[in-house]
């Protein structure tokens, strides 16, 4: 059942007796005041629908320390620690000096319960709504949109890691392929084979072996009943044994594959972790946090977690959905895609967002915009005055006319002449990078959308590059945590506090 905060103050209660403390104006002394309203034991009732058992720890109480966790970047067990000696920490949660607080699964149960309801993201609501009742928000009518790697929290397995894990866990839940004789490998010892790894042959041995158990394994329960979790674990199976590998020379020998596969997974321990191409040379592992913030107050408005390899432009949506229509939206060139565009036009607001630089195939020469389109004829006219009527997929190939043309040098250096490929939000692109090239257009960009990235680098700071927890699911729930702790924060030095109305901006 669901435990009540006592509304009569404890005996050594620390915010009578150690209350002035407390530094005025922190998140503490903030949540000491105020925890009950903003985190009210109805806003948590939908966890505990049995009213039989032991009473659970308060709401409010629990509400608290984790956001002082998710803003002081804390483990359960640190948190549970600071509960208990921490001066600061039992004034905010409304705690005796001899509380002795909690054990740290408590934290694992609640968020195991908010993660499994039906809104579980409220404490991150419960902010917002404070944010929404103070009115800051009202006639701001730009939102910045942005991005940062966030770091998994599992070693990156290669290919024959992951083909033993896999095949370890299905032979630890289904008996028909733990009594399999597979050959490759002794898979009730962890880790991986012991063979000569700087002989390329042996590798090669090695996964042909481990690839040819993996099928065997799949073949064998192709006719078996299985549970769902079975069932999962054997379609990891599949994938891993697929992703990486492809036939080699001799039949029925494997190899690792010659290329990355688009969507490949990095760990059997966090199957939705996925790499991400920072550069051209940098590559990591993990999630990726996407947020929307008002960039004048810097609140956050909205976050979203998503797989490493999801491009910016593919959380837009996410980030403005509920916004009302007329905003100006804010990004820079990994939302600048003609789809996306015409997203945000759709959705009522206006892209001012850095336009995608063109890439010219002859330096200093002549590049998409010297060609005139005419989208509604489907003809393009290159600077020298020939048109051509574009293909049905959007290609004008001007062919044989770049021969004697005087001003090839500058078009192409191909040797069958200039090919112009229009793609598909071609107008758009074109009017985004018309509107570039005005100053007071860049200038807007340059003032309103800095405070995105400095939202971003207070996100991440202390330690909080690599997520806490395994699966996009918990760590949405620790990023929206996260967030709210930093927007109540960011709140309380705008000045935010209580009147006879509500709450406030000072």
């Amino acid at each position: 059942m669901q435990g009540k905060s006592d509304p009569n103050v404890e005996f050594l209660d620390a915010a009578a007796l150690c209350g002035h403390l407390v530094r005025a104006g922190s998140v503490h002394a903030f949540l000491a005041e105020h925890r009950q309203r903003l985190f009210p034991d109805d806003l948590f009732v939908d966890l505990f629908k049995s009213a039989r058992g032991r009473p659970s720890v308060p709401a409010d109480v629990v509400a608290t320390v984790m956001v002082l966790q998710a803003l002081e970047s804390l483990s359960d067990r640190e948190a549970v620690d600071r509960l208990r000696t921490d001066i600061t920490w039992k004034v905010a949660a409304g705690r005796a000096l001899t509380d002795e607080g909690f054990h740290s699964t408590v934290l694992t149960l609640w968020r195991n319960k908010l993660r499994d309801s039906n809104q579980p993201q409220r404490i991150f609501d419960a902010v917002r709504a404070v944010v929404a009742e103070t009115g800051m928000l009202k006639g701001k009518t730009r939102r910045a949109l942005d991005s940062t790697v966030l770091d998994d929290a599992v070693a990156t397995q290669d290919t024959v890691t992951q083909l033993v894990a896999a095949i370890r866990r299905v032979r630890r839940l289904v008996p028909q392929a733990a009594a399999l004789d597979l050959a490759a490998h002794d898979y009730e010892s962890p880790g991986k084979p012991a063979i000569a790894w700087d002989d390329a042959e042996a590798r090669e041995a090695l996964i042909t072996a481990l690839v040819t158990d993996a099928l065997q394994v799949l073949a064998e329960l192709a006719v078996v009943e299985l549970d769902d979790v079975a069932t999962e674990a054997i379609g990891l199976l599949g994938l891993v044994a697929g992703q990486d590998v492809e036939p080699g020379e001799d039949e029925g020998s494997w190899r690792i594959a010659r290329k990355t596969a688009p969507d490949r997974v990095v760990s059997t321990v966090d199957t939705e972790s996925r790499h991400i191409h920072k550069t051209v040379h940098e590559y990591r592992d993990g999630y990726k946090a996407h947020i929307a913030i008002e960039p004048d107050t810097g609140i956050v408005t909205a976050a979203t977690l998503t797989a490493g390899n999801v491009t910016d432009a593919a959380a837009t949506e996410t980030l403005l959905a509920g916004e009302e229509p007329g905003l100006e939206i804010y990004a820079d060139s990994a939302y600048a895609s003609g789809a996306n565009r015409v997203a945000i036009r759709g959705a009522g607001h206006d892209a001012v967002i850095k336009a995608i630089p063109l890439r010219r195939a002859v330096p200093g020469g002549f590049d998409r915009d010297d060609f005139v389109v005419d989208h509604r004829n489907r003809t393009v006219t290159c600077p020298a005055g020939h048109t051509i009527a574009m293909t049905p997929t959007g290609n004008a190939v001007f062919g044989v006319r770049c021969g004697p043309c005087p001003l090839r040098a500058q078009c192409t250096t191909a040797k069958a002449g200039k090919t112009v490929h229009i793609r598909v939000h071609d107008d758009e692109l074109v009017y985004a990078r018309q509107a570039w090239r005005d100053d007071v257009f860049r200038e807007h960009y340059r003032q309103h959308r800095p405070m995105v990235e400095r939202s971003l680098a207070w996100l991440v700071r202390g330690g909080n590059r690599r997520v806490r927890y395994r699966g996009a699911q918990r760590n949405q729930q620790w990023l929206t945590t996260r967030i709210a702790a930093l927007n109540l924060r960011r709140l309380l030095n705008l000045g935010l506090h209580r009147d006879d109305i509500g709450w406030a901006i000072a």
